[in-house]
């Protein structure tokens, strides 16, 4: 598989990129994820800003606007927009027109090895678990362990012989048009991408981490505005003013973190913001937690049968969050504070 030098200017800029990426979202309403998906690199509108050289926020925005379009979209969206800003991390780039996924799980009943291949090359053999997109994406980023243990990233053309695929393990009901599947490789010829360690050692691997939570936040904003707009209908009910006054609280305090770390991921990009994107993402999940419960008080069971779309924000979010890892994640925080001897609670 041959990847192109990355050059520095096929990015989208800041200008008009969160305006025309809506435009296009409200045009593909009703589209299934996979077909949304299609249109939005058709459109070019995949080539977002890149973590860390000045537009952070804008790329995180544009997230946003995708997980409050839809999260299966969303999750599709992501894992493509990352693999591009990987690829440009291991001084890449994708062909045009290709799709691709970012498939870095590492469940221990799911391991994808990278061998050596006879001309040279290498081949990926292994089975590879939640593997979003994997039917629709032509090209994939991946986690994997050479022959001597070490871990590994390689991009693989899926168009090859020697992939397949399962959903028989696929039973979700939130995020169900994500098609987590299962994918196995025999013998699949594959490039690697950076030498061991690559993945988790590049500075855009947790400014990647902040971004999902970018997708989280979007949802929720959009359960919020649901809320908004239904005091229009009873602008004086106390109950509801009361829900969405706690619901904008919570998402206030988010978007302030995240603004702020953009500008300071923006300011220092190669610096380590595990601590940053862990703090981002456990914000955002805690904001939206409150936002599902307020929104679901305030606006009863009807949105959740009765609206397509807010159905699917009830049943998605919830599922896709899950990519937080809770308390191992508080925890990994709190020993990075300890360590530090920072304060980051002061003003």
């Amino acid at each position: 598989m041959q990847l192109h030098t990355s050059p520095t200017d096929t990015f989208l800029p800041d200008d008009d990129l969160l305006s025309a990426l809506r435009a296009i979202l409200r045009e593909l309403a009703g589209s299934e994820p996979a077909a949304a998906l299609q249109g939005l690199v058709a459109a070019g509108l995949d080539r977002l800003p890149l973590p860390g050289q000045g537009a952070t926020l804008a790329r995180w925005r544009a997230l946003a606007a995708v997980g409050a379009h839809d999260l299966s979209l969303a999750k599709l969206f992501e894992g493509h927009t990352d693999a591009l800003a990987i690829l440009h991390e291991a001084g890449a780039e994708a062909a045009a027109g290709t799709i691709w996924g970012t498939w870095c799980a590492e469940p221990p009943n799911a391991r994808l090895r990278l061998d050596p291949a006879r001309d040279g090359g290498f081949v990926l053999n292994g089975d590879k678990a939640w593997c979003s997109g994997a039917r629709t994406v032509s090209h994939a980023v991946v986690s994997c362990w050479s022959r001597e243990g070490e871990a590994m990233l390689a991009a693989v053309d899926l168009r090859q012989a020697g992939v397949s695929m399962a959903d028989d393990h696929w039973q979700a009901v939130g995020m169900r048009d994500s098609a987590s599947i299962d994918v196995y490789f025999d013998g699949v010829a594959a490039q690697a991408l950076g030498g061991p360690g690559f993945y988790v050692q590049r500075a855009g691997f947790w400014h990647g981490g902040a971004g999902v939570a970018a997708c989280w936040f979007g949802a929720a904003g959009a359960l919020a505005e649901a809320l908004s707009q239904s005091l229009q209908v009873r602008p004086s009910d106390p109950h509801r003013l009361a829900q969405l006054g706690e619901a904008a609280v919570a998402l206030q305090g988010s978007a302030a973190l995240m603004r702020e770390t953009a500008a300071a991921i923006d300011r220092a990009p190669s610096t380590d913001a595990m601590r940053a994107a862990l703090s981002v993402r456990l914000s955002v999940e805690a904001a939206a937690n409150v936002t599902l419960a307020a929104v679901g008080r305030a606006l009863g069971p009807g949105p959740m049968c009765k609206d397509a779309a807010m159905a699917r924000r009830f049943a998605d979010l919830p599922v896709f969050m899950r990519q937080s890892h809770a308390e191992r994640d508080l925890e990994a925080v709190g020993k990075l504070v300890a360590q530090s001897m920072e304060q980051p609670w002061r003003l």
